[in-house]
């Protein structure tokens, strides 16, 4: 096992940042802790870095209790959001850091620094300086410096943060490859769940300090295990049982939610058995998919997602009457949501 968390809580006072959670990931995996701002992931990340001591709980590395051991310690790789380069200090001298620090032989780190340059895909920049870079191109400087010394476990705290939106979606490829070329353990910090469905193996989605499911992007996306999860993973509808969305069997009181993917939403031009009837109320382009504002008869509204080729069979136009069946939906009770 790469990473055991056992019973892990961390407090600021009375606001409980992680409230008793347990985690195995394994070794060589690549995961995402995902959630919202407040959720607990970046201070479950720190305790497993050392950077923080939990209140209760233990921490296991490697198959070796760390809980109180210091990052040093821990050999653990961490890179944070804004990259924490040394300015005085060129891309191989920034590499090489961690490894002359330890006193590494001088060939080695030569051989090391090279080996890793071309791993991050910067050959050729070695004798530039941080302000000579890109936002990209600093962040991989940063995570080539944190495998310089080859830790068994790597850490990212929103390593794509502050980037605009095309460098991050590049990284994602990046580090998605690079890990299947090093495969050490991979743990990183988002709260984008686009970004944490593209890099990672499995996801942990996290909640006001709690572990609310884990497993698979499929998994995560197709069967969420709780209301939170269901509404912060993905796009999704939320509209009151009432409305004739889905048999009344499935859902056991009138104030009952119904979720519903845009994607399982199955638009038809003419009227069908259990088909609704909604109208079209605005037509947006995305580009690689069109996205369909309907509106309910009883006033509600919600989205559909088509693909070009489905948009243009339809043929569909605002105003127009179509008819809706859903492919699939989940209900959760108002008193599951209260919990």
């Amino acid at each position: 096992m790469g990473i055991r968390v056992e019973n892990i809580s961390k407090h600021y006072g009375t606001f409980r940042a992680v409230d008793d959670v347990s985690l195995e990931i394994k070794n060589g995996s690549l995961v995402a802790l995902l959630g919202p701002s407040g959720s607990g992931k970046s201070t479950l990340l720190r305790m497993i870095a050392g950077l923080e001591t939990p209140d209760a709980g233990q921490i296991w590395l490697v198959g070796e209790n760390a809980t109180y051991r210091s990052v040093q310690q821990r050999n653990i790789g961490f890179v944070f959001q804004h990259y924490a380069l040394f300015k005085h200090l060129t891309v191989r001298e920034n590499i090489a850091f961690s490894m002359d620090l330890r006193k590494h032989p001088k060939h080695h780190v030569r051989q090391r620094v090279e080996e890793l340059l071309e791993l991050v895909q910067m050959q050729g920049f070695g004798d530039r300086y941080p302000s000579q870079l890109s936002g990209g191109q600093r962040q991989r400087v940063a995570l080539a410096r944190s495998l310089a010394v080859q830790p068994p476990i790597l850490l990212l705290d929103e390593p794509f943060g502050a980037l605009d939106a095309k460098v991050r979606k590049d990284l994602r490829v990046w580090l998605r490859n690079l890990h299947s070329e090093v495969h050490v353990t991979t743990v990183f910090v988002t709260h984008d769940q686009e970004e944490a469905m593209e890099v990672a193996d499995e996801i942990v989605v996290m909640n006001q300090g709690r572990v609310e499911q884990v497993g698979s992007p499929a998994e995560i996306y197709d069967n969420p295990a709780t209301l939170f999860v269901m509404s912060f993973v993905g796009p999704v509808n939320v509209l009151p049982s009432h409305v004739g969305i889905v048999p009344n069997k499935n859902a056991t009181s009138p104030s009952d939610k119904v979720f519903l993917r845009p994607h399982d939403i199955l638009i038809k031009t003419e009227p069908s058995e259990n088909a609704v009837s909604v109208i079209v109320e605005r037509i947006i382009h995305l580009g690689w998919e069109i996205r369909v504002e309907l509106v309910l008869q009883s006033g509600e509204t919600l989205n559909a997602y088509l693909s070009r080729e489905q948009f243009h069979q339809l043929q569909l136009r605002k105003g127009q009457r179509v008819y809706i069946q859903p492919k699939q939906t989940k209900v959760f009770s108002a008193a599951y949501a209260l919990r």
